[in-house]
């Protein structure tokens, strides 16, 4: 039996719990934590646990918690990632398989560490366990960077993620040529560590130097009265349209109509499976080298193009330089589909974590070179 136990169910775990209990015959549970809090359910989010039969919710109830009490001692092997310690502490303590699941640690900066209620944190739930049988899944290309700083994981960090449903076309070169010419399109909140006014930037110059394109920002927040106020004062209306929010469904189908996809947040951006979604779609990213999933998915020159956090003048030249090879924009766009729909999916996933289970279980080690569950 292989558990995973996290707060609730969600869009980018199901595709992978489906997987891991149809590929282990049904010995497979995902232990709910916690019901899905009011704020998700007002944003248009589901409760999809009673969706699935390997669904235990330790919150229902003394069944339920005594249950996923028994999957953490029992099970061959757990999964954690966002739930109580307590349904581990036992199984690590008698060397059974355990994977913990992050994303980085210090997303506010190492300097935390200074901080001794963080410091005592870090020791009590990752650098105590330094000799046990733990591993963790990366769900962030800097936790592994941040687990060696706090001295954890030793050789034992394996590169994880995210991995929402996948889309696959009967061709993707006939998604390419519906594409809308010189479309851009960015989604997120309106808030700081999205830096929305990164895209606007890149607007903005674009303007100034006479391309023809048309920028398109799905999403709402706290920054909605400055952005329409830099796209006023800047005479944007015509290239730059705020859509609002939408239902994921819709999200996609703006994401296969546009040719390129910004993505701009900083290091406080754990994973970001907006990246996974745009490049399913066959988008032609140009995303911050800071964010999580940016190292492990992108390729810079091959299925996309990585600029330097922070730095507009560079993501405005790499979104310039798309802008004026219509033909590079098209291989990194089908490069970015083959990367989703061949190696970081659900299935794949799914796949190699059990091949690494197989390989750990006989003393050996991961298998794989690149892509889920390489070292990192």
């Amino acid at each position: 039996m292989i558990t995973f136990f996290s707060n609730f169910i969600n869009e980018h775990q199901i595709p992978f719990c489906n997987a891991m209990f149809e590929k282990t015959g049904g010995q497979f549970r995902f232990v709910a934590t916690e019901p899905i809090s009011e704020e998700r359910l007002q944003l248009g989010f589901k409760d999809r646990s009673a969706e699935f039969p390997y669904v235990v919710k330790s919150y229902d109830g003394d069944a339920g918690y005594n249950e996923a009490m028994r999957l953490g001692r029992e099970s061959d092997v757990v999964i954690i990632g966002s739930a109580p310690d307590e349904f581990v502490t036992e199984r690590i303590n008698a060397g059974k398989l355990t994977f913990r699941y992050y994303e980085r640690f210090f997303k506010q900066g190492k300097w935390r560490i200074l901080d001794p209620r963080v410091l005592l944190n870090v020791y009590r739930l990752h650098t105590r366990y330094r000799k046990a049988n733990l591993r963790i899944l990366c769900a962030s290309a800097y936790t592994a960077p941040d687990c060696r700083f706090i001295f954890a994981y030793p050789n034992k960090t394996y590169k994880w993620g995210y991995f929402p449903p996948v889309t696959r076309y009967d061709s993707v070169d006939e998604v390419l040529k519906e594409k809308k010419k010189n479309s851009i399109l960015w989604v997120s909140r309106y808030i700081k560590l999205k830096h929305p006014e990164a895209p606007l930037y890149v607007a903005k110059r674009l303007s100034e130097d006479g391309y023809d394109f048309q920028m398109n920002f799905i999403g709402r927040g706290e920054l909605e009265g400055e952005i329409k106020a830099f796209i006023e004062k800047n005479h944007l209306e015509d290239r730059v349209k705020l859509l609002g929010s939408m239902s994921p469904a819709e999200v996609r189908k703006h994401m296969e109509a546009s040719e390129i996809f910004l993505f701009t947040s900083d290091k406080q951006e754990g994973w970001g499976a907006v990246l996974n979604e745009s490049m399913n779609n066959a988008c032609a990213d140009v995303a911050s080298g800071a964010i999580g999933s940016v190292p492990y998915l992108l390729k810079s020159g091959e299925n996309g193009l990585i600029y330097r956090d922070g730095d507009l003048c560079d993501l405005y030249e790499k979104v310039k330089f798309l802008l004026d090879n219509p033909k590079t924009r098209e291989k990194y766009g089908k490069a970015a589909y083959k990367t989703m729909t061949e190696v970081w999916c659900a299935d794949v996933a799914a796949e190699r974590l059990l091949s690494l289970i197989e390989n750990i279980q006989n003393g050996k080690d991961t298998p794989f070179s690149d892509g889920p569950c390489s070292k990192d």
